[in-house]
């Protein structure tokens, strides 16, 4: 039977509305570059947006608030590597950010342009449906479930989505 983990994830963005990405030096999706985030203190009972702002403040030095967040999407991985169940919330932060955060332990961050994703390396999920349904309902909802096979194919399920109005 596979634990099943709780994550956020933040999509940052510059004045020039790139996107803050961290080019992960830890498991999982080492080497690889994914928003920043990370696994809720589900001991402690916290709360998706108060592992939101724990996280950004922890890894970029944002102070913020739940109202800067929009929760932009729910991503429920089924079996991701063999290792774990994933429940993911992709937070978009409102504040836009005015500099690079140094590196840390995580890895090191850069802002990308939406084209230079196609050329980074990313998680395959990632590539393969959450960045383009990320964009596709930015500023609205998106619910999706992911069946992963141990020979890399994934079975997608969008559950719920909505466009911004």
């Amino acid at each position: 039977m596979l634990p099943y983990k709780i994550a956020t994830l933040l999509y940052c963005f510059n004045a020039r509305d790139e996107v803050l990405l961290l080019e992960r030096a830890q498991e999982p999706n080492r080497g690889l570059w994914s928003p920043c985030g990370g696994k809720l203190h589900t001991d402690d009972g916290e709360s998706p947006y108060a592992c939101a702002c724990r996280e950004a403040h922890e890894e970029i030095g944002l102070p913020l608030q739940p109202n800067d967040l929009h929760l932009t999407g729910l991503v429920s991985e089924h079996g991701y590597q063999g290792n774990a169940h994933w429940l993911m919330f992709l937070f978009e932060v409102r504040p836009k950010l005015k500099s690079l955060p140094p590196a840390h332990t995580e890895g090191r961050f850069g802002f990308f342009p939406r084209p230079a994703l196609n050329d980074l390396k990313l998680p395959q999920t990632d590539r393969e449906i959450i960045w383009p349904w990320f964009w596709q309902y930015r500023g609205g909802f998106f619910a999706a479930h992911c069946r992963c096979h141990p020979d890399g194919c994934n079975a997608w399920t969008l559950e719920e989505a909505h466009v911004a109005r």
